[in-house]
């Protein structure tokens, strides 16, 4: 079973707060919807989060709460998780189901141009760690997952259906 689980989700304290989480957003919402970008600067660097509660290196991103576009919700994950500022208008590059985290989530996947930092991003209770790489210098430990998206921007592979 737990060679079917992405390797963020192979820990036992990863899956079990997320476990937590999704319980309360499916009360909460009955069903997920979240937002996540490949935000790339002006040099073409793309921006990277590794955070508290799950390993890995991930694309940034969050959940959609009530009364919220997902516009706005990007935005907000975005100043939250890296205090940027999207230079471009973001662009939705495609809808995934997140099946292996939950059986009601979906991720609205965008793409950001020109992205820059409005301040250096200081650790906080949720982020560890937060930067730009390029592509050919990524941190050790990017999730499978944030690499197949990345490797869908670049048209390497064609984009997926599921998480």
């Amino acid at each position: 079973m737990s060679s079917e689980r992405p390797p963020e989700m192979r820990n036992l304290w990863a899956r079990l707060v997320t476990r937590v989480v999704h319980g309360y957003f499916a009360y909460a919402r009955g069903m997920t919807l979240g937002v996540r970008a490949a935000c790339f600067d002006a040099e073409g660097r793309v921006f990277l989060v590794r955070h508290s509660y799950v390993p890995g290196w991930h694309l940034p991103g969050g959940g959609i709460e009530r009364h919220e576009t997902a516009q706005q919700a990007l935005a907000k994950e975005l100043r939250e998780e890296g205090n940027l500022l999207a230079g471009d208008p973001p662009r939705l590059f495609h809808v995934y189901f997140n099946r292996r985290t939950s059986k009601r989530d979906h991720v609205l996947f965008y793409v950001c141009a020109n992205v820059r930092q409005s301040a250096p991003k200081r650790p906080d209770r949720e982020i560890r760690e937060a930067g730009f790489f390029s592509l050919d210098a990524l941190p050790d430990g990017v999730t499978p997952a944030t690499l197949r998206r990345l490797d869908e921007v670049a048209g390497q592979i064609p984009p997926a259906d599921f998480w």
